[in-house]
């Protein structure tokens, strides 16, 4: 069996490069850049003031000064600030010629047409041109997630497109005939199908755009056609159920040329990837929980990959489990663990549900994160790394890290 590591290693490999796209503005948030972003002018595009005042010359206070206008923000200024004069100005009002500083109106003292100013120096309140990013700079880097800030810079530039990494589109299948839709009435022997629901929850959370195929029976050539439909349809397929070696399980024949593995890992042992067309193929085990587990080490960071994240991995925390673990040795095992802070700090995990079958759904809706068991021991007690998936959980002061390292090793992998 391939370790969990090596089987990660060989599906990042075959993961299709990003696709460019422009996309507007107002849909680009989560998206990371396909390129860098250079200014197209300057900010400000021209001196403004950064207060409600007066815009005065510095070396005319303090003192007495004639009002010669007022000038709001939007407006251009008609007068110039000459000897003794001043004009009012409102916050984000282009500075009038001559004037070289900004008193705050509360400041000063108004008689008619006169202000009494107090002291002031060159640049006072004045924002001057350029002074916030200056035209031809580079001020996002290629590879950037784009987050509410990034896109308000980028629409300060007027722009309304920017170049990203297209959000990718997964298709989800579920097989099986036993499986059947909710919403329907359940006959002898019918499951409901919790597996689209699920999957396609995960593309989306993962950044991608799920199309959801439904269900297909246990039939070559019904498998074959749907999968033709999905690879029409999407970037990549990830298909649940019928990848073990029962009478039934065709997904592997029917993918033809595919690299089939069983992963040492529990659960998710069960795990068909290759390509159907010219598209990624994921064939994930029918056992929710195992279909989550194997969705969130496998196709979770092609997702981000198609995405241009350079960091496709869930984050990993260090954490203190609140009971010891007894486990059959031989496989990496991911124990659905919910954490926990007390009052002194420590961070607990404790592990959900009643037993950690990969049937056990309601232990993984309850969990924040897998423990990560290493693969030799019979028995795991103390502090143990735990891979968070639940986005509620702050992980921020986590750090991912490959299988098998510390925490402080390479930043860019985890398991």
């Amino acid at each position: 069996m391939l370790t969990v590591e090596a089987a990660l290693s060989r599906i990042l490999a075959a993961a299709p490069a990003p696709r460019r796209e422009a996309v507007a503005v107002t849909d680009a948030l989560g998206l990371h850049l396909s390129g860098p972003v250079l200014a197209t002018m300057d900010l400000p595009p021209w001196a403004n003031s950064a207060m409600d005042g007066f815009a005065v010359r510095a070396a005319d206070t303090p003192g007495r000064l004639v009002v010669l206008e007022t000038i709001a923000a939007g407006a251009v200024p008609r007068a110039t600030v000459g000897a003794g004069t001043a004009s009012r100005i409102m916050t984000g009002a282009p500075i009038p010629p001559g004037a070289d500083a900004v008193v705050m109106i509360e400041d000063c003292t108004t008689e008619g047409d006169q202000v009494q100013v107090p002291g002031a120096r060159p640049g006072q309140h004045v924002r001057a041109r350029g002074s916030d990013v200056r035209a031809g700079a580079e001020v996002l880097a290629a590879g950037r997630r784009l987050g509410p800030g990034a896109l308000g810079l980028w629409a300060s530039f007027g722009h309304t497109q920017i170049a990203v990494y297209a959000r990718p589109r997964g298709a989800v299948i579920s097989t099986g005939d036993e499986v059947v839709q909710p919403g329907t009435a359940l006959g002898p022997g019918h499951i409901y199908s919790s597996n689209n629901v699920t999957l396609a929850a995960l593309v989306a959370e993962a950044g991608g755009v799920p199309v959801d195929l439904g269900n297909c029976l246990d039939d070559p050539a019904a498998l074959h056609a749907r999968f033709t439909d999905a690879a029409r349809c999407a970037d990549l397929v990830v298909s649940t159920g019928g990848v073990s070696v029962g009478d039934f399980d065709h997904v592997k024949d029917v993918l033809g040329a595919v690299d089939f593995w069983r992963v040492a890992m529990k659960p998710g042992k069960p795990l068909a990837f290759g390509r159907f067309g010219d598209r990624p193929f994921f064939g994930l085990p029918g056992n929710p929980v195992s279909c989550m587990v194997n969705f969130l080490q496998f196709v979770r960071p092609v997702v981000r990959t198609m995405l241009g994240d350079p960091s496709p991995f869930l984050p990993v925390v260090s954490a203190t489990l609140t009971r010891p673990v007894r486990r059959a040795p031989g496989r990496v095992e991911f124990l659905r663990v919910r954490l926990s802070r007390d009052a002194a700090g420590t961070l607990w995990a404790s592990p959900t549900g009643g037993h950690q079958g990969s049937g056990n759904v309601a232990g993984m809706a309850d969990a924040h994160g897998f423990a990560l068991l290493d693969a030799t021991r019979t028995e795991v007690s103390g502090d143990v790394s735990v891979q968070v998936f639940d986005g509620a959980y702050d992980a921020r002061e986590s750090a991912g890290y490959t299988w098998g390292t510390q925490p402080d090793a390479d930043p860019r992998r985890c398991c």
